[in-house]
């Protein structure tokens, strides 16, 4: 059969999103470059105004009475901003219709959102939102770091935010717990610390959750990879490679892994492992497992480990690790080595070499005693496909690395380079130019294809440019 995908429009969506976003869409927040950063000092002159209306709904409306009527968001928020224009009128304070507007809907936001950062949270082109102290607040549109035109009041401010995060998933931060994991409703991932660890300000760190998750032609349209290489990868979750993405911090692993998830057949049953919850799998067939930490009491916590243990006992086609840490990584590769063919995971790394000497690092921390050769065995004969992504300087994502474990040469796992990107030129403009490249070698797993009836052109391995065989050591 031909390969091919289907392009959905809704998760397409996005993409036009993203697209020449250097300015905030209308309505929503504006963003300084951080080079500009040192000299902002953003200042609410009516900030003291706004605080002293949120304290005063806080103590004269009873928000569990309108929650308890029933009432949808969008009524409560109308219902609070009434309220606050009401409150507003009993001061005497020059303010044009555009401030009394974004006031209402800033103190709207105190009460039933998360303050200064509800606007950027609400901004469908933000993926980053980053919490210094007070009056540093910065986000990442398109891969790019911008100073935010909005302050908290003070720290205490930050530490009320922070507790309104929380709170709802039973969760804690103070001086004896002074850092916390946590996810929004939305699914977004948080992670909070405090001082004293914290040395400046608590700092706030939030990896927004995408509403319509990245489909492969959308990955393709952004320059993260190539129709030849999209077609390849789609081929080797289909004939049930085991696969690790690897690359370093922010580079898009995650948004990469839920691509290649989606290729997976609906007819499978796949159980996920992650810390916290982030994949947006579409088959209908899915069970999601998340760990949990240790109370106050520094008990009940489940590990990545114990889940994957579990997992094997779920009687799992395929098993999706978010990204693995720790020890659990041996019991991944054993999961791979006995019938769960077509695994997924990530793993932090500069290069897929240092991706695979991670993996032997964590199933050292597993205390098993294993030595390194047979630890390498374990690796060669589980993992068939390491897939790479880094980000650029001028702020995009592109997978750089399709590489295949060959086998063993001695005590060395052998690998050959599949693609390559090559970086050529910077423009002017800053944006990094370059082209992925097959290196002529066919992969091993090819034969699958054949079996399974996946036709991919001639010309998919077929040397594209000069240079070595793509073997390296």
């Amino acid at each position: 059969m031909s390969l091919k995908w289907k392009r959905n429009d809704n998760a397409a969506q996005p993409a036009t999103a993203l697209r020449g976003r250097e300015q905030a869409p209308p309505g929503q927040v504006e963003g300084i470059p951080t080079s500009a950063a040192a000299t902002v000092s953003p200042f609410d002159p009516f900030a003291e105004l706004k605080y002293r209306i949120h304290e005063r709904l806080i103590k004269e409306l009873d928000l569990q009475k309108f929650q308890s009527q029933g009432q949808a968001a969008g009524e409560l928020r109308q219902a609070i901003e009434e309220a606050a224009s009401a409150m507003l009128a009993s001061h005497d304070a020059p303010l044009s219709r555009q401030e009394r507007q974004r006031l209402m809907r800033e103190i709207a936001d105190e009460v039933l959102g998360f303050g200064p950062l509800q606007a950027l949270l609400d901004d469908p082109t933000i993926s980053e939102v980053m919490v210094n102290r007070p009056n540093q607040v910065y986000f990442e549109r398109a891969g790019v770091l911008y100073v935010a035109n909005l302050a908290f009041k003070d720290e205490a401010h930050i530490m009320r935010i922070i507790d309104k995060i929380i709170s709802p998933l039973g969760r804690r931060i103070d001086e004896s717990s002074p850092m916390v994991d946590a996810r929004l409703p939305d699914g977004s991932r948080v992670n909070a610390i405090i001082p004293p660890l914290a040395v400046d300000s608590p700092s706030v760190t939030i990896r927004k959750f995408s509403r319509d998750p990245f489909s492969v032609q959308d990955l393709v349209s952004f320059g993260t990879l190539t129709e030849q290489v999209a077609a390849f990868i789609q081929a080797c979750v289909q004939v049930r490679q085991n696969m690790v993405i690897s690359g370093g911090t922010g580079t898009g692993k995650t948004t990469l892994l839920n691509v290649l998830s989606s290729f997976i057949p609906e007819r499978e049953r796949v159980v996920t492992i992650e810390d916290p919850c982030e994949l947006q799998m579409r088959q209908p067939h899915v069970v999601r497992l998340e760990t949990r930490p240790p109370n106050i009491e520094s008990k009940g916590e489940v590990t990545q480990r114990l889940l994957v243990r579990n997992a094997l006992r779920m009687r799992p086609d395929r098993i999706i690790v978010g990204e693995v840490r720790t020890g659990e990584a041996f019991d991944m590769l054993q999961a791979m080595n006995t019938g769960h063919d077509g695994s997924l995971t990530t793993v932090h790394a500069n290069t897929p070499r240092d991706a695979l000497a991670r993996i032997e690092n964590m199933v050292m921390m597993a205390s098993l005693e294993l030595p390194i050769r047979a630890i390498r065995e374990q690796v060669a004969s589980a993992i068939n496909l390491i897939v790479h992504i880094s980000r650029f300087r001028d702020g995009t994502r592109k997978v750089t690395h399709v590489t295949e474990i060959a086998g063993m040469e001695g005590d060395i796992i052998t690998l050959q380079d599949i693609f390559l990107y090559h970086q050529t030129a910077v423009d002017p403009t800053g944006k990094v130019l370059g082209e992925m490249r097959a290196t002529g070698l066919r992969p091993r797993c090819a034969d699958r294809f054949e079996q399974e009836g996946i036709d991919l052109p001639p010309e998919t391995f077929a040397i594209t440019a000069r240079g070595g065989n793509g073997r390296w050591r």
